[in-house]
């Protein structure tokens, strides 16, 4: 953001950027509550996706928004939690901070360290029960922000499919009473043209080709 507001002044002056920006504050006084409110995708292979989203539903809280976290392939079981920043957000709820969550999936985590890719049945019935939470939050949930964790993602890997994605976004766009964050690896051209903001996550470099894992407190 800083580079960008730098490359404004410089391009158009200081004066003209402040009067750009009374500009477009002024114009965003006049737009209905609907279209005050947008759609944002977080997508990539690059580290920082999820983190993004913690830190967005961080602000949220501060701020006195009531925020609703769905996540997909991503469950609990009530016992062994492998994401633990959904420690932290309980423990925010529990101090009266108006959070929301529905972690959907079924565990991935091996015992050894590894991580299970393969899809079983149960990963494609959670990943529904996922889409039916989805959908109600939508439609009739009371929330500033919801955020879909993940659900991009899975598109990708064939838990659900891309039209079920675009169903959520055309139940929004007729009820954009918050704003939507959603997840996930790999976008298309549906997503490009409907998201009102698209931030790309790209891999430069990643420690985990060099031999280093997953850490606890730092990928989960």
């Amino acid at each position: 953001m800083d580079k960008i507001l730098n490359e404004l002044q410089k391009k158009e002056g200081g004066g003209k950027f402040k009067e750009k920006m009374l500009e477009t504050i002024e114009s965003y006084k006049k737009l209905s509550d609907e279209e005050k409110n947008c759609l944002h995708v977080y997508y990539g292979y690059g580290k920082g996706k999820t983190t993004s989203t913690i830190g967005l539903i961080i602000r949220a809280l501060g701020s006195g928004k009531k925020v609703v976290l769905i996540q997909f392939d991503k469950g609990f079981d009530g016992e062994n939690e492998h994401y633990n920043e959904r420690v932290i957000l309980r423990k925010l709820k529990s101090d009266g901070c108006d959070i929301e969550l529905y972690p959907t999936g079924c565990d991935r985590m091996n015992s050894d360290g590894t991580f299970r890719f393969k899809n079983m049945e149960e990963d494609f019935k959670e990943a529904q029960r996922g889409l039916e939470i989805a959908r109600e939050k939508i439609e009739n949930g009371d929330m500033n922000i919801l955020i879909i964790d993940e659900v991009i993602a899975a598109a990708t890997y064939n838990l659900i499919g891309k039209e079920d994605v675009e169903s959520l976004i055309e139940i929004y766009k007729k009820n954009k009473r918050f704003e939507l964050i959603m997840t996930g690896h790999k976008i298309w051209e549906y997503i490009e043209e409907n998201a009102d903001l698209i931030t790309e996550m790209r891999k430069v470099k990643h420690y985990f080709d060099k031999g280093i894992p997953a850490r606890e407190g730092i990928e989960f």
